[in-house]
């Protein structure tokens, strides 16, 4: 089975995105407000700060409100890979348990099963 990338949502770009598509189409803060039924706008600012995502409801909304499908709206994070520099002696999925090293494409190293301290005896 080949292993795949959980994948993660960038907040931060997410909100960029939504702030450009509402910008785009020349809508304000407050008219998504009132086409979203928002009694206040935090809600919005909270989205374009990137400090939350809307719940899926209310991205279905975003999407025919902007008129782009919702994976239009959502930005993936990146992969990051780790870099190891020549002065590194470990390697560079040492840090790396959960899934492959991006880095190097090894597996990761093993690690024992986690074994609860003996007891004293009484």
């Amino acid at each position: 089975m080949d292993r795949k990338t959980y994948p993660v949502i960038d907040l931060a770009a997410t909100g960029d995105n939504i702030r450009r598509l509402r910008l785009e189409r020349g809508l304000t803060v407050q008219e998504m407000q009132s086409y979203f039924g928002f009694e206040e706008p935090r809600a919005i600012y909270k989205w374009q700060k990137g400090e939350s995502l809307p719940t899926v409801d209310n991205l279905y909304a975003l999407g025919q409100l902007f008129e782009v499908p919702m994976d239009q709206i959502l930005v993936p994070a990146a992969v990051k890979l780790h870099i190891i520099g020549e002065q590194q002696g470990e390697p560079c999925c040492s840090n790396h348990f959960w899934t492959d090293c991006f880095g190097c494409g090894r597996s990761p190293r093993r690690h024992q099963p986690f074994a609860p301290p003996a007891r004293p005896a009484a």
